[in-house]
């Protein structure tokens, strides 16, 4: 069975040769989201704490397009352009997640698109193990 291009109007459109997620059975796999607003295409702005809230709004509006929903994340990958923002970024993503808790890593990067602070891609699974 051929993977499912997932896209939604509530997310980001790709800005390149990628999906915004692809669903194989019941796995679901997202691009990293930043924080880009939907329909406008343009950066948000604002710092760390709001960045993250706005990459966690389009990363879930994604999943939900997908069928799936925060709480079957299994993994995700943060991207930082400054590690120093890790404390700030980790009360929103703590907040957004709630008392589920995926398997995580978080990296700095040396350059993330369009100069924003964070990105995150996640993996899920669209049906309870």
């Amino acid at each position: 069975m051929a993977p499912t291009i997932v896209q939604t109007d509530r997310a980001p459109a790709a800005i390149g040769p990628y999906s915004q997620a692809l669903v194989s059975e019941d796995w679901v796999f997202c691009s990293g989201q930043i924080p880009v607003v939907p329909g406008t295409g343009e950066l948000m702005d604002g710092g760390i704490t709001e960045q993250t809230e706005r990459v966690l709004t389009n990363l879930f509006a994604v999943l939900e397009a997908a069928g799936a929903s925060p709480d079957q994340v299994l993994k995700t990958t943060v991207f930082l352009a400054d590690m120093n923002d890790f404390a700030a970024m980790n009360d929103v993503y703590a907040r957004r997640f709630g008392a589920h808790r995926p398997a995580r890593s978080t990296i700095q990067a040396a350059g993330l698109p369009r100069g924003c602070r964070v990105e995150i891609e996640c993996i899920a699974r669209r049906k309870n193990l």
